[in-house]
Protein backbone atom coordinates (compact mmCIF):
# COMPACT_ATOMS: atom_id res chain seq x y z
CA UNK A 1 0.00 0.00 0.00
CA UNK A 2 1.34 3.41 -0.93
CA UNK A 3 2.32 5.74 1.89
CA UNK A 4 0.09 8.65 2.88
CA UNK A 5 2.73 11.15 1.69
CA UNK A 6 2.90 9.38 -1.68
CA UNK A 7 -0.88 9.56 -2.08
CA UNK A 8 -0.89 13.27 -1.41
CA UNK A 9 1.96 13.83 -3.88
CA UNK A 10 0.24 11.68 -6.50
CA UNK A 11 -3.03 13.55 -6.05
CA UNK A 12 -1.34 16.91 -6.51
CA UNK A 13 0.58 15.76 -9.53
CA UNK A 14 -2.48 14.23 -11.18
CA UNK A 15 -4.45 17.38 -10.76
CA UNK A 16 -1.86 19.49 -12.54
CA UNK A 17 -2.90 17.82 -15.79
CA UNK A 18 -6.55 18.71 -15.29
CA UNK A 19 -6.17 22.29 -14.15
CA UNK A 20 -8.22 25.06 -15.77
CA UNK A 21 -6.45 28.37 -15.59
CA UNK A 22 -8.35 31.41 -14.35
CA UNK A 23 -7.46 35.02 -14.98
CA UNK A 24 -6.03 36.61 -11.86
CA UNK A 25 -5.17 40.18 -11.07
CA UNK A 26 -1.52 40.88 -11.75
CA UNK A 27 0.13 42.16 -8.62
CA UNK A 28 3.51 43.69 -8.06
CA UNK A 29 5.76 41.45 -6.02
CA UNK A 30 8.13 43.43 -3.84
CA UNK A 31 11.53 41.92 -3.12
CA UNK A 32 13.97 42.76 -0.36
CA UNK A 33 16.85 44.26 -2.35
CA UNK A 34 17.23 46.09 -5.68
CA UNK A 35 19.86 47.82 -7.74
CA UNK A 36 19.01 51.33 -8.90
CA UNK A 37 18.25 50.00 -12.39
CA UNK A 38 15.99 47.17 -11.11
CA UNK A 39 14.03 49.52 -8.89
CA UNK A 40 13.64 52.08 -11.68
CA UNK A 41 12.15 49.38 -13.90
CA UNK A 42 9.78 48.31 -11.10
CA UNK A 43 8.33 51.76 -10.44
CA UNK A 44 8.08 52.70 -14.11
CA UNK A 45 5.75 49.72 -14.78
CA UNK A 46 1.97 49.79 -14.23
CA UNK A 47 1.58 53.24 -12.70
CA UNK A 48 -2.03 52.40 -11.68
CA UNK A 49 -0.43 50.10 -9.08
CA UNK A 50 2.40 52.36 -7.91
CA UNK A 51 2.32 55.46 -5.71
CA UNK A 52 5.48 57.38 -4.82
CA UNK A 53 5.86 59.43 -1.64
CA UNK A 54 8.75 61.26 -0.07
CA UNK A 55 7.05 61.47 3.33
CA UNK A 56 4.48 59.56 5.39
CA UNK A 57 1.60 62.01 5.72
CA UNK A 58 -1.32 59.92 7.10
CA UNK A 59 -3.91 61.83 5.03
CA UNK A 60 -2.03 61.25 1.75
CA UNK A 61 -1.26 57.63 2.59
CA UNK A 62 -4.91 57.08 3.42
CA UNK A 63 -6.02 58.25 -0.03
CA UNK A 64 -3.62 55.91 -1.82
CA UNK A 65 -4.56 52.93 0.39
CA UNK A 66 -8.27 53.49 -0.27
CA UNK A 67 -7.76 53.85 -4.03
CA UNK A 68 -5.64 50.68 -4.25
CA UNK A 69 -8.17 48.80 -2.09
CA UNK A 70 -10.94 49.76 -4.53
CA UNK A 71 -8.87 48.80 -7.57
CA UNK A 72 -6.44 46.00 -8.26
CA UNK A 73 -4.23 46.69 -5.28
CA UNK A 74 -0.85 48.35 -5.45
CA UNK A 75 2.30 49.46 -3.67
CA UNK A 76 3.11 52.78 -2.00
CA UNK A 77 6.85 53.47 -1.91
CA UNK A 78 7.90 55.99 0.75
CA UNK A 79 11.28 57.65 0.21
CA UNK A 80 10.94 58.22 -3.55
CA UNK A 81 10.22 61.55 -5.28
CA UNK A 82 7.69 62.11 -8.09
CA UNK A 83 10.70 62.22 -10.43
CA UNK A 84 11.52 58.64 -9.25
CA UNK A 85 14.61 59.72 -7.37
CA UNK A 86 15.34 57.53 -4.34
CA UNK A 87 15.92 59.81 -1.34
CA UNK A 88 15.42 57.05 1.22
CA UNK A 89 13.17 56.45 4.26
CA UNK A 90 13.76 54.03 7.12
CA UNK A 91 10.92 52.03 8.66
CA UNK A 92 11.29 53.50 12.13
CA UNK A 93 8.62 53.58 14.81
CA UNK A 94 7.33 56.99 13.75
CA UNK A 95 6.84 55.94 10.11
CA UNK A 96 5.20 52.67 11.12
CA UNK A 97 2.78 54.52 13.41
CA UNK A 98 1.84 56.99 10.66
CA UNK A 99 1.09 54.15 8.22
CA UNK A 100 -1.20 52.33 10.65
CA UNK A 101 -2.82 55.62 11.65
CA UNK A 102 -3.73 56.18 8.00
CA UNK A 103 -5.20 52.69 7.65
CA UNK A 104 -7.21 52.96 10.86
CA UNK A 105 -8.61 56.37 9.94
CA UNK A 106 -9.98 55.07 6.64
CA UNK A 107 -12.97 52.75 6.37
CA UNK A 108 -12.41 49.14 5.32
CA UNK A 109 -9.08 49.35 3.50
CA UNK A 110 -7.82 46.10 2.03
CA UNK A 111 -5.23 43.88 3.60
CA UNK A 112 -1.83 45.50 3.67
CA UNK A 113 1.73 44.69 4.63
CA UNK A 114 4.60 47.04 5.46
CA UNK A 115 8.23 46.25 4.76
CA UNK A 116 11.58 48.01 4.37
CA UNK A 117 13.51 47.33 1.18
CA UNK A 118 17.04 48.18 0.11
CA UNK A 119 17.72 50.14 -3.07
CA UNK A 120 21.44 50.26 -3.66
CA UNK A 121 22.13 50.88 0.04
CA UNK A 122 19.21 53.24 0.69
CA UNK A 123 16.19 52.21 2.75
CA UNK A 124 12.73 52.58 1.18
CA UNK A 125 9.43 51.70 2.87
CA UNK A 126 6.95 49.68 0.82
CA UNK A 127 3.25 49.40 1.71
CA UNK A 128 1.70 46.54 -0.27
CA UNK A 129 -2.10 46.97 -0.41
CA UNK A 130 -4.43 44.19 -1.58
CA UNK A 131 -7.66 44.92 -3.40
CA UNK A 132 -10.92 44.35 -1.52
CA UNK A 133 -12.92 41.47 -2.91
CA UNK A 134 -16.21 42.52 -1.35
CA UNK A 135 -17.44 45.86 -0.11
CA UNK A 136 -15.37 48.97 -0.70
CA UNK A 137 -13.02 51.35 1.09
CA UNK A 138 -13.63 55.01 1.90
CA UNK A 139 -11.53 57.82 3.28
CA UNK A 140 -12.27 59.15 6.74
CA UNK A 141 -14.38 61.94 5.20
CA UNK A 142 -16.49 59.45 3.21
CA UNK A 143 -14.93 59.68 -0.28
CA UNK A 144 -14.79 56.59 -2.51
CA UNK A 145 -11.49 56.77 -4.41
CA UNK A 146 -10.33 54.61 -7.30
CA UNK A 147 -7.05 54.47 -9.15
CA UNK A 148 -6.97 55.91 -12.67
CA UNK A 149 -3.49 55.94 -14.09
CA UNK A 150 -1.28 57.59 -11.50
CA UNK A 151 -4.16 59.52 -9.85
CA UNK A 152 -6.60 58.80 -7.04
CA UNK A 153 -10.02 59.84 -8.35
CA UNK A 154 -13.23 60.28 -6.32
CA UNK A 155 -16.47 58.70 -7.58
CA UNK A 156 -19.80 60.55 -7.43
CA UNK A 157 -23.41 60.00 -8.46
CA UNK A 158 -24.13 57.21 -10.94
CA UNK A 159 -20.46 56.18 -11.07
CA UNK A 160 -20.37 55.71 -7.30
CA UNK A 161 -23.66 53.78 -7.31
CA UNK A 162 -22.54 51.46 -10.12
CA UNK A 163 -19.24 50.82 -8.38
CA UNK A 164 -20.85 50.03 -5.00
CA UNK A 165 -23.41 47.71 -6.63
CA UNK A 166 -20.71 45.76 -8.44
CA UNK A 167 -18.74 45.21 -5.22
CA UNK A 168 -21.70 43.53 -3.53
CA UNK A 169 -21.50 40.72 -6.08
CA UNK A 170 -17.97 39.73 -5.09
CA UNK A 171 -17.06 37.43 -2.21
CA UNK A 172 -13.74 37.64 -0.45
CA UNK A 173 -13.72 33.93 0.42
CA UNK A 174 -13.58 33.11 -3.32
CA UNK A 175 -10.61 35.40 -3.99
CA UNK A 176 -7.35 33.90 -5.20
CA UNK A 177 -5.14 33.53 -2.11
CA UNK A 178 -2.04 33.24 -4.33
CA UNK A 179 -1.04 30.12 -2.40
CA UNK A 180 0.06 27.12 -4.41
CA UNK A 181 -1.85 23.90 -3.98
CA UNK A 182 1.51 22.32 -3.16
CA UNK A 183 1.53 24.35 0.06
CA UNK A 184 -1.52 22.60 1.55
CA UNK A 185 -1.08 21.18 5.04
CA UNK A 186 -1.06 17.41 4.41
CA UNK A 187 -2.96 16.53 7.60
CA UNK A 188 -5.64 19.15 6.89
CA UNK A 189 -6.00 17.89 3.31
CA UNK A 190 -6.35 14.30 4.52
CA UNK A 191 -9.02 15.27 7.07
CA UNK A 192 -10.97 17.28 4.48
CA UNK A 193 -10.80 14.41 1.98
CA UNK A 194 -12.06 11.94 4.56
CA UNK A 195 -14.99 14.21 5.47
CA UNK A 196 -16.09 14.39 1.83
CA UNK A 197 -15.11 10.82 0.90
CA UNK A 198 -12.54 11.91 -1.66
CA UNK A 199 -9.49 9.92 -2.67
CA UNK A 200 -6.16 11.68 -2.33
CA UNK A 201 -4.85 9.87 -5.41
CA UNK A 202 -7.81 10.82 -7.62
CA UNK A 203 -7.02 13.11 -10.57
CA UNK A 204 -10.34 14.84 -9.83
CA UNK A 205 -9.35 15.82 -6.29
CA UNK A 206 -8.58 19.46 -7.06
CA UNK A 207 -11.63 19.76 -9.29
CA UNK A 208 -13.66 18.78 -6.21
CA UNK A 209 -11.90 21.52 -4.26
CA UNK A 210 -12.79 24.00 -6.98
CA UNK A 211 -16.44 22.94 -6.87
CA UNK A 212 -16.46 23.69 -3.14
CA UNK A 213 -14.95 27.14 -3.65
CA UNK A 214 -11.64 26.08 -2.08
CA UNK A 215 -9.44 26.33 -5.19
CA UNK A 216 -9.19 28.50 -8.29
CA UNK A 217 -6.73 27.75 -11.04
CA UNK A 218 -3.51 26.46 -9.53
CA UNK A 219 -4.06 28.24 -6.23
CA UNK A 220 -6.21 28.04 -3.15
CA UNK A 221 -8.96 30.54 -2.57
CA UNK A 222 -9.11 32.41 0.72
CA UNK A 223 -11.62 29.81 1.96
CA UNK A 224 -9.30 27.02 0.83
CA UNK A 225 -6.35 28.58 2.64
CA UNK A 226 -8.43 28.92 5.83
CA UNK A 227 -9.14 25.17 5.80
CA UNK A 228 -5.93 23.78 4.31
CA UNK A 229 -3.17 25.97 5.75
CA UNK A 230 -2.31 27.89 8.88
CA UNK A 231 -3.78 31.28 7.88
CA UNK A 232 -1.49 33.39 10.05
CA UNK A 233 1.50 31.96 8.13
CA UNK A 234 0.07 31.57 4.63
CA UNK A 235 -2.18 34.63 4.32
CA UNK A 236 -1.68 38.30 5.12
CA UNK A 237 -4.44 37.87 7.70
CA UNK A 238 -2.68 38.63 10.93
CA UNK A 239 -5.70 37.95 13.11
CA UNK A 240 -7.54 35.08 11.43
CA UNK A 241 -7.60 33.46 14.86
CA UNK A 242 -9.77 32.98 17.93
CA UNK A 243 -8.39 34.77 20.99
CA UNK A 244 -9.80 33.85 24.40
CA UNK A 245 -9.26 35.99 27.50
CA UNK A 246 -10.26 35.06 31.03
CA UNK A 247 -11.18 37.87 33.45
CA UNK A 248 -11.39 37.34 37.23
CA UNK A 249 -13.97 40.13 37.62
CA UNK A 250 -15.70 42.92 35.69
CA UNK A 251 -12.44 44.86 35.21
CA UNK A 252 -10.23 45.32 32.17
CA UNK A 253 -7.31 43.12 33.28
CA UNK A 254 -7.39 39.49 32.20
CA UNK A 255 -5.42 36.78 34.00
CA UNK A 256 -5.16 34.24 31.17
CA UNK A 257 -4.98 34.45 27.39
CA UNK A 258 -5.06 31.65 24.82
CA UNK A 259 -4.87 31.88 21.03
CA UNK A 260 -6.32 29.25 18.68
CA UNK A 261 -4.72 29.26 15.26
CA UNK A 262 -4.44 26.82 12.38
CA UNK A 263 -7.13 25.50 10.00
CA UNK A 264 -10.65 26.61 10.92
CA UNK A 265 -11.90 23.23 12.27
CA UNK A 266 -8.97 23.17 14.70
CA UNK A 267 -9.81 26.71 15.84
CA UNK A 268 -13.46 25.85 16.54
CA UNK A 269 -12.65 22.61 18.35
CA UNK A 270 -9.78 24.06 20.38
CA UNK A 271 -11.60 27.21 21.48
CA UNK A 272 -14.78 25.27 22.36
CA UNK A 273 -12.93 22.79 24.54
CA UNK A 274 -10.90 25.47 26.30
CA UNK A 275 -13.95 27.60 27.09
CA UNK A 276 -16.08 24.71 28.37
CA UNK A 277 -13.16 23.43 30.48
CA UNK A 278 -12.57 26.90 31.92
CA UNK A 279 -16.24 27.37 32.77
CA UNK A 280 -16.57 23.93 34.33
CA UNK A 281 -19.72 22.76 36.06
CA UNK A 282 -21.70 23.42 39.21
CA UNK A 283 -21.48 20.35 41.47
CA UNK A 284 -24.73 19.84 43.33
CA UNK A 285 -25.68 16.96 45.61
CA UNK A 286 -29.37 16.20 46.02
CA UNK A 287 -30.35 13.08 47.92
CA UNK A 288 -28.41 10.12 46.57
CA UNK A 289 -27.39 11.89 43.38
CA UNK A 290 -24.45 14.11 42.46
CA UNK A 291 -25.05 16.46 39.58
CA UNK A 292 -22.44 18.22 37.48
CA UNK A 293 -24.42 20.90 35.68
CA UNK A 294 -22.40 22.66 32.93
CA UNK A 295 -22.37 26.39 33.46
CA UNK A 296 -22.97 26.71 29.72
CA UNK A 297 -24.07 23.87 27.38
CA UNK A 298 -21.16 22.80 25.18
CA UNK A 299 -23.32 22.94 22.03
CA UNK A 300 -24.03 26.64 22.76
CA UNK A 301 -20.31 27.42 23.09
CA UNK A 302 -19.45 25.49 19.93
CA UNK A 303 -22.21 27.15 17.91
CA UNK A 304 -21.21 30.64 19.10
CA UNK A 305 -17.58 30.04 18.05
CA UNK A 306 -18.54 28.35 14.77
CA UNK A 307 -20.90 31.22 13.89
CA UNK A 308 -18.17 33.76 14.60
CA UNK A 309 -15.66 31.83 12.46
CA UNK A 310 -18.15 31.28 9.63
CA UNK A 311 -19.70 34.75 9.44
CA UNK A 312 -16.82 37.07 10.31
CA UNK A 313 -15.36 39.42 7.71
CA UNK A 314 -11.90 38.10 6.87
CA UNK A 315 -11.10 41.28 4.97
CA UNK A 316 -10.94 43.12 8.28
CA UNK A 317 -7.29 42.48 9.02
CA UNK A 318 -5.55 42.74 12.39
CA UNK A 319 -8.77 41.97 14.28
CA UNK A 320 -9.33 38.57 15.87
CA UNK A 321 -12.48 36.85 17.03
CA UNK A 322 -12.34 37.79 20.71
CA UNK A 323 -13.91 35.72 23.50
CA UNK A 324 -14.16 37.06 27.05
CA UNK A 325 -14.81 34.65 29.91
CA UNK A 326 -16.10 36.51 32.94
CA UNK A 327 -17.61 35.28 36.24
CA UNK A 328 -21.19 35.79 35.05
CA UNK A 329 -21.03 35.86 31.23
CA UNK A 330 -19.20 34.71 28.10
CA UNK A 331 -18.89 37.31 25.33
CA UNK A 332 -18.00 36.37 21.72
CA UNK A 333 -17.15 39.27 19.37
CA UNK A 334 -16.42 38.77 15.66
CA UNK A 335 -15.25 41.36 13.08
CA UNK A 336 -17.81 42.70 10.63
CA UNK A 337 -21.48 43.56 10.95
CA UNK A 338 -24.38 41.26 10.10
CA UNK A 339 -24.68 40.56 6.35
CA UNK A 340 -27.64 42.20 4.66
CA UNK A 341 -30.59 41.81 5.03
CA UNK A 342 -30.13 40.23 8.48
CA UNK A 343 -30.67 42.44 11.54
CA UNK A 344 -30.61 41.68 15.24
CA UNK A 345 -34.41 41.74 15.20
CA UNK A 346 -34.65 39.20 12.34
CA UNK A 347 -31.59 37.13 13.19
CA UNK A 348 -33.64 34.01 13.95
CA UNK A 349 -35.81 34.21 10.81
CA UNK A 350 -33.64 35.82 8.11
CA UNK A 351 -30.89 33.91 6.36
CA UNK A 352 -27.82 35.38 4.67
CA UNK A 353 -24.23 34.25 4.61
CA UNK A 354 -21.10 36.30 4.11
CA UNK A 355 -19.00 33.14 3.61
CA UNK A 356 -21.28 30.33 2.34
CA UNK A 357 -18.33 28.15 1.24
CA UNK A 358 -16.80 28.29 4.72
CA UNK A 359 -20.15 27.50 6.33
CA UNK A 360 -20.76 24.52 4.05
CA UNK A 361 -17.41 22.96 4.89
CA UNK A 362 -17.87 23.53 8.63
CA UNK A 363 -21.20 21.71 8.38
CA UNK A 364 -19.50 18.73 6.78
CA UNK A 365 -17.16 18.70 9.78
CA UNK A 366 -20.28 18.72 12.05
CA UNK A 367 -19.09 21.98 13.56
CA UNK A 368 -22.04 24.13 12.48
CA UNK A 369 -25.77 23.63 12.29
CA UNK A 370 -27.83 23.51 9.09
CA UNK A 371 -28.86 26.79 7.47
CA UNK A 372 -30.87 28.96 9.81
CA UNK A 373 -30.47 26.58 12.77
CA UNK A 374 -27.46 28.03 14.60
CA UNK A 375 -29.30 30.84 16.40
CA UNK A 376 -32.23 28.50 17.13
CA UNK A 377 -29.90 26.00 18.77
CA UNK A 378 -28.27 28.62 20.99
CA UNK A 379 -31.56 30.12 22.14
CA UNK A 380 -33.32 26.77 22.60
CA UNK A 381 -30.45 25.14 24.49
CA UNK A 382 -30.10 28.13 26.82
CA UNK A 383 -33.83 27.99 27.54
CA UNK A 384 -33.69 24.23 28.13
CA UNK A 385 -30.82 24.74 30.59
CA UNK A 386 -32.91 27.40 32.36
CA UNK A 387 -30.35 30.10 31.62
CA UNK A 388 -31.08 33.66 30.55
CA UNK A 389 -31.33 33.99 26.74
CA UNK A 390 -28.35 34.96 24.60
CA UNK A 391 -28.11 38.58 23.50
CA UNK A 392 -27.02 39.66 20.01
CA UNK A 393 -25.55 43.10 19.27
CA UNK A 394 -24.55 44.54 15.89
CA UNK A 395 -22.80 47.91 15.88
CA UNK A 396 -21.88 47.77 12.19
CA UNK A 397 -18.24 47.06 13.00
CA UNK A 398 -18.60 43.75 14.82
CA UNK A 399 -21.24 41.28 15.97
CA UNK A 400 -21.31 40.43 19.67
CA UNK A 401 -23.00 37.44 21.29
CA UNK A 402 -23.47 37.59 25.06
CA UNK A 403 -24.08 34.25 26.81
CA UNK A 404 -25.19 34.71 30.44
CA UNK A 405 -24.07 32.14 33.02
CA UNK A 406 -27.08 32.73 35.21
CA UNK A 407 -30.81 32.32 34.88
CA UNK A 408 -34.06 32.61 36.77
CA UNK A 409 -33.08 29.73 39.08
CA UNK A 410 -29.93 28.66 40.92
CA UNK A 411 -27.71 25.67 40.05
CA UNK A 412 -29.15 23.77 43.02
CA UNK A 413 -32.65 24.41 41.75
CA UNK A 414 -31.58 23.31 38.27
CA UNK A 415 -30.26 20.07 39.77
CA UNK A 416 -33.48 19.52 41.70
CA UNK A 417 -35.77 19.90 38.69
CA UNK A 418 -33.30 17.87 36.57
CA UNK A 419 -33.67 15.05 39.10
CA UNK A 420 -37.45 15.22 38.73
CA UNK A 421 -37.07 15.31 34.96
CA UNK A 422 -34.78 12.27 35.09
CA UNK A 423 -37.48 10.42 37.00
CA UNK A 424 -39.94 11.26 34.22
CA UNK A 425 -42.16 13.28 36.55
CA UNK A 426 -41.91 16.60 34.67
CA UNK A 427 -41.19 17.84 31.16
CA UNK A 428 -38.95 20.70 30.15
CA UNK A 429 -41.73 23.30 30.05
CA UNK A 430 -42.78 22.43 33.63
CA UNK A 431 -39.52 23.37 35.30
CA UNK A 432 -40.07 27.07 35.92
CA UNK A 433 -43.61 26.49 37.18
CA UNK A 434 -42.36 24.03 39.77
CA UNK A 435 -39.52 26.29 40.93
CA UNK A 436 -41.94 29.20 41.26
CA UNK A 437 -44.15 27.08 43.53
CA UNK A 438 -41.13 25.81 45.48
CA UNK A 439 -40.25 29.37 46.38
CA UNK A 440 -43.53 29.66 48.25
CA UNK A 441 -45.51 31.40 45.51
CA UNK A 442 -49.03 30.41 44.55
CA UNK A 443 -49.74 29.56 40.94
CA UNK A 444 -52.83 30.67 39.09
CA UNK A 445 -53.59 30.34 35.40
CA UNK A 446 -52.59 33.98 34.88
CA UNK A 447 -49.29 33.57 36.73
CA UNK A 448 -48.55 30.38 34.78
CA UNK A 449 -49.19 32.14 31.47
CA UNK A 450 -46.65 34.80 32.41
CA UNK A 451 -44.03 32.19 33.38
CA UNK A 452 -44.61 30.12 30.24
CA UNK A 453 -44.73 33.25 28.03
CA UNK A 454 -48.04 32.31 26.43
CA UNK A 455 -51.44 33.95 26.12
CA UNK A 456 -53.16 30.59 25.77
CA UNK A 457 -54.97 29.77 29.03
CA UNK A 458 -55.39 26.18 27.85
CA UNK A 459 -51.62 25.68 27.67
CA UNK A 460 -51.22 27.03 31.22
CA UNK A 461 -54.13 24.96 32.55
CA UNK A 462 -52.79 21.71 31.07
CA UNK A 463 -49.30 22.37 32.49
CA UNK A 464 -50.68 23.01 36.00
CA UNK A 465 -52.90 19.94 35.87
CA UNK A 466 -50.02 17.81 34.62
CA UNK A 467 -47.97 18.79 37.69
CA UNK A 468 -51.00 18.22 39.89
CA UNK A 469 -51.53 14.72 38.47
CA UNK A 470 -47.85 13.96 39.07
CA UNK A 471 -48.47 14.87 42.74
CA UNK A 472 -45.98 17.72 42.55
CA UNK A 473 -48.60 20.45 43.00
CA UNK A 474 -51.71 20.59 45.14
CA UNK A 475 -54.85 22.27 43.77
CA UNK A 476 -57.07 24.46 45.90
CA UNK A 477 -60.42 25.58 44.48
CA UNK A 478 -62.08 24.79 41.19
CA UNK A 479 -62.15 26.20 37.68
CA UNK A 480 -61.35 29.91 37.42
CA UNK A 481 -60.58 30.28 41.12
CA UNK A 482 -58.07 27.41 41.21
CA UNK A 483 -54.68 28.00 42.79
CA UNK A 484 -51.79 25.59 43.02
CA UNK A 485 -49.09 25.11 45.68
CA UNK A 486 -46.05 22.88 45.98
CA UNK A 487 -46.99 19.47 47.35
CA UNK A 488 -45.71 18.81 50.86
CA UNK A 489 -43.99 15.64 49.68
CA UNK A 490 -41.53 17.63 47.55
CA UNK A 491 -38.30 18.75 49.26
CA UNK A 492 -36.69 21.68 47.43
CA UNK A 493 -33.18 22.98 48.18
CA UNK A 494 -32.27 24.98 51.26
CA UNK A 495 -32.14 28.28 49.37
CA UNK A 496 -35.89 28.43 49.18
CA UNK A 497 -36.83 25.77 51.78
CA UNK A 498 -35.31 27.70 54.67
CA UNK A 499 -36.03 31.18 55.96
CA UNK A 500 -33.30 33.84 56.04
CA UNK A 501 -32.91 33.17 59.80
CA UNK A 502 -32.29 29.48 59.10
CA UNK A 503 -29.85 30.21 56.25
CA UNK A 504 -27.80 32.46 58.56
CA UNK A 505 -27.69 29.67 61.10
CA UNK A 506 -26.53 27.22 58.45
CA UNK A 507 -23.69 29.56 57.34
CA UNK A 508 -22.51 30.23 60.92
CA UNK A 509 -22.61 26.53 61.77
CA UNK A 510 -20.44 25.82 58.72
CA UNK A 511 -18.00 28.59 59.73
CA UNK A 512 -17.32 26.73 63.00
CA UNK A 513 -15.94 23.84 60.93
CA UNK A 514 -14.13 25.51 58.02
CA UNK A 515 -13.19 28.78 56.36
CA UNK A 516 -15.95 29.82 54.02
CA UNK A 517 -15.83 31.16 50.47
CA UNK A 518 -18.64 32.54 48.36
CA UNK A 519 -18.60 29.32 46.36
CA UNK A 520 -18.84 27.14 49.49
CA UNK A 521 -21.83 29.14 50.77
CA UNK A 522 -23.53 28.71 47.40
CA UNK A 523 -22.99 24.95 47.61
CA UNK A 524 -24.50 24.83 51.10
CA UNK A 525 -27.53 27.03 50.47
CA UNK A 526 -28.34 27.06 46.77
CA UNK A 527 -28.10 30.87 46.73
CA UNK A 528 -26.68 32.48 43.60
CA UNK A 529 -23.38 34.39 43.61
CA UNK A 530 -24.85 37.83 44.38
CA UNK A 531 -27.27 36.53 47.03
CA UNK A 532 -24.46 34.63 48.75
CA UNK A 533 -22.19 37.70 48.67
CA UNK A 534 -24.96 39.90 50.10
CA UNK A 535 -25.54 37.46 52.97
CA UNK A 536 -21.81 37.18 53.78
CA UNK A 537 -21.26 40.94 53.66
CA UNK A 538 -24.23 41.47 55.98
CA UNK A 539 -22.72 38.99 58.48
CA UNK A 540 -19.38 40.84 58.23
CA UNK A 541 -21.07 44.19 58.89
CA UNK A 542 -22.89 42.65 61.87
CA UNK A 543 -19.55 41.44 63.26
CA UNK A 544 -20.54 37.79 63.06
CA UNK A 545 -17.91 36.94 60.43
CA UNK A 546 -14.49 38.33 59.53
CA UNK A 547 -13.39 38.74 55.89
CA UNK A 548 -9.81 37.93 54.86
CA UNK A 549 -8.10 38.08 51.46
CA UNK A 550 -9.49 39.61 48.27
CA UNK A 551 -11.03 38.58 44.99
CA UNK A 552 -10.84 34.80 44.52
CA UNK A 553 -8.86 34.46 47.69
CA UNK A 554 -11.61 36.00 49.87
CA UNK A 555 -12.47 33.87 52.90
CA UNK A 556 -14.89 34.30 55.82
CA UNK A 557 -14.17 33.07 59.37
CA UNK A 558 -15.70 33.42 62.83
CA UNK A 559 -14.23 36.23 64.97
CA UNK A 560 -11.69 35.06 67.52
CA UNK A 561 -13.86 36.23 70.45
CA UNK A 562 -17.07 34.74 69.05
CA UNK A 563 -19.17 33.03 71.72
CA UNK A 564 -21.93 30.48 71.29
CA UNK A 565 -24.63 32.77 72.66
CA UNK A 566 -24.17 35.32 69.89
CA UNK A 567 -26.71 33.81 67.51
Amino acid sequence: MASYEALVTAGLAAYKGFITCHTAVVTIRVGAKYTVQQFAALIERETHQVELKTGASPSKLQEAMVAFSNGDGGVIFIGVTDKREVVGRKLDQGTDDQIHEAALAAHDVGRYAVKEIDVDGKAVVAIVVKRREEGFAQTSDGRILVRKGARNVALFGADAWEFMSSRKLRRFERANAEISLDDCDSDALLELSEVYGWSLSSPDLWDRLGERGLAVGENLTIAGALFLTKPSDSLQLNKAIVEVRRYPDDGTDYDRREVFDGPLPAQVRGATKFITDELGSDLVVTGLYRYEIPKLPEVVVREAIANAVAHRSYEINRTAILVEIRPDIVVVRSPGGLPEPVTVETIRQAQAARNPDIIDVLRRFSLAEDAGRGIDVMEDEMEEALLDPPEFIDDGISVTVRLPLQGPITPRERAWVSDLERQGRISGSDKLLLVHAARGNELTNGVARGILKTEDSGVARRALQRLRDAELLEQVGERGSSTYYLAESIAPPAAYRFSLHQLIGMVLDAAEIEELSNERVRELTGLNRQQSLTLLQQLVRDGRLLQTGSRRGTRYVLPADDDEGLF
